[in-house]
């Protein structure tokens, strides 16, 4: 008698102990957020410290849990769309043999990692963390850099291509004023000079003032409170800023007027925008050409088309046109005072905005640029805003003519 309940408890603590570790992990499991794995044989016996899985679930970082021979217990919904999880094993292999050492000697180490994600996929750089966190246990924590990295490289480029770019005029303002100090008896070489200096200083004024704008723009942040802009008014402070070099080079000015229709923005930033498109469409053409500004209002945007009958650009540097301080043409852009940040200021206002830039164009055929922006009677908002990223079109003709619309 004493032996068949002798068995009877021990069979039930048998069967107490096989369900201890099953009642741990469905308690463990916590959040949506954070998503079990399937734990191997050999691993189902790991102690897991109370709390893990909540703290796991509000961590920005992705999260992987490492049991004994490197079996993932435990991960993240967050490391599951990284990508570094497959089955119950990490997929890294550096992350891997980094975890092997952390477990033998216990030291927490913290290593940079390139996850490349298909055959054209762009490079994400991770940076990724090794702690112990109990006898049988490691925790890895990995965080995405792949954002910081791209601005970190922008701004250096930024930096490096202001230098450059600042570089050019003030040391041809240095020699200029070598020049007029040797020709101090010569007042015809001095007056040669004199207007050589005065190019040289307000093309680094434009410099300078466009760096500052850029500057301000550069977050892509939508505007607090915006205004209403009448757009016959933007159109005519566009072509009145071109005016004086257009009628120097003979290049007729043609814009829409008497729409009546307005958009949410901000007047200066819009003026600079559309000035910008203008003066490029004029400074691009040659002469005795026409350069045309139309306005069309449909749906929820207004659209502001600039085209003119221009040099064109090539299609292999359409989609290029809009980073800083890039120019299709350096050479032409030396002569003309370019500073290859134009389009990409159009390109941050219409961001700012909620709108969007379109650009068509063909090679010794002209150009059409397209600033898109919200009329004034709809909200700008985040889920309503247009994309901010430029849009290419080629091979055909512009969305809209703008000589059906003009006089």
């Amino acid at each position: 008698m004493v032996g068949s309940w002798f068995l009877v408890l021990a069979g039930a603590l048998l069967g107490l102990m096989l369900a201890a570790p099953v009642v741990l992990w469905w308690t463990w499991r916590g959040g949506d957020d954070v998503t079990p794995v399937e734990p191997a044989a050999d691993s189902a016996d790991v102690t897991v410290p109370p709390g893990a899985a909540a703290v796991l679930a509000v961590l920005r970082a992705s999260a992987v849990l490492i049991g004994p021979d490197d079996v993932v217990v435990q991960a993240s919904a967050a490391a599951h769309e990284l990508g570094l999880v497959r089955g119950n094993r990490l997929v890294q292999d550096e992350l891997a043999a980094l975890v092997t050492r952390v477990r033998r000697d216990g030291t927490i180490r913290q290593t940079e990692l390139s996850l490349t994600r298909g055959r054209f996929a762009a490079p994400q750089h991770l940076s990724a963390r090794v702690a112990p966190l109990s006898r049988r246990l490691v925790l890895v924590l990995v965080e995405d850099r792949t954002r910081e990295r791209r601005v970190e490289s922008v701004r250096r480029d930024f930096v490096a291509n202001v230098s450059h770019e600042l570089k050019t005029p003030v040391g041809a303002l240095s020699l200029l004023a070598e020049a007029v100090a040797q020709a101090a008896d010569d007042p015809q070489a001095v007056h040669r000079f004199a207007g050589r200096m005065r190019v040289e200083s307000q093309r680094l004024e434009r410099l300078v003032q466009q760096v500052i704008e850029l500057s301000r723009l550069q977050d892509d942040e939508l505007l607090d409170e915006p205004s209403r802009v009448d757009v016959d008014t933007l159109v005519a402070a566009a072509l009145d800023r071109s005016r004086t070099d257009a009628d120097a080079r003979d290049i007729t000015l043609a814009g829409q007027t008497g729409t009546g229709l307005a958009v949410r923005g901000d007047p200066s930033q819009l003026q600079i925008a559309l000035g910008n498109l203008v003066e490029n469409a004029v400074t691009y053409s040659p002469e005795g050409s026409r350069v045309a500004v139309s306005v069309r209002g449909a749906d929820s945007a207004v659209s502001i088309t600039v085209t003119d009958q221009g040099i064109g650009i090539p299609e292999s540097e359409l989609d290029r046109i809009f980073e800083r301080f890039y120019r299709v043409d350096p050479a032409r852009a030396s002569t003309t005072g370019g500073t290859g940040l134009g389009l990409s200021i159009v390109k941050h206002v219409a961001a700012t905005h909620g709108g969007e830039v379109r650009v068509w164009s063909v090679e010794r055929t002209g150009s059409s640029f397209t600033l898109s922006l919200p009329c004034w009677d709809v909200a700008l908002t985040d889920e309503a805003a247009l994309p901010a990223e430029p849009v290419i079109q080629t091979g055909r003709p512009p969305p809209a003519r703008t000589e059906e619309a003009l006089p």
